[in-house]
């Protein structure tokens, strides 16, 4: 089973991220994050591994323990890794990569709620 995982303080500067990008071979792009509600746990049908740049707030894993994460933190999702996005209180900024070069929105849609999703 597929499972997230958080790797803590991996990187203190943009160009590590970017040497990080390169090595994994993933697609990036930059997303900013504004004041939103905690979303039901979920999955996603694309790896994914993203890094926040600035802002904190929390995610949930498939258990809903909630784990916090903030500059600094990578955070790895493989495809059908069950979590969810805490809710944000500020801006958050993040370089989410894909592995597949898909639209956007079509790698971030969340897959198989357990709960209705919020509307923004």
């Amino acid at each position: 089973m597929a499972r997230m995982t958080i790797d803590k303080n991996f990187f203190s500067s943009r160009e590590e991220v970017m040497q990080d990008i390169a090595r994994s071979g993933y697609w990036p792009t930059t997303y900013v994050a504004g004041e939103s509600p905690e979303m039901p746990v979920h999955h996603h049908n694309h790896d994914m591994i993203s890094y926040v740049i600035e802002g904190s707030t929390y995610l949930l894993d498939e258990d809903e323990n909630r784990v916090e994460i903030g500059p600094g933190d990578r955070l790895n999702l493989p495809k059908g890794a069950w979590h969810a996005e805490g809710k944000a209180t500020d801006k958050v900024t993040w370089i989410v990569t894909v592995r597949e070069p898909v639209p956007f929105i079509e790698a971030v849609m969340p897959r198989a709620a357990k709960g209705p999703l919020p509307r923004f």
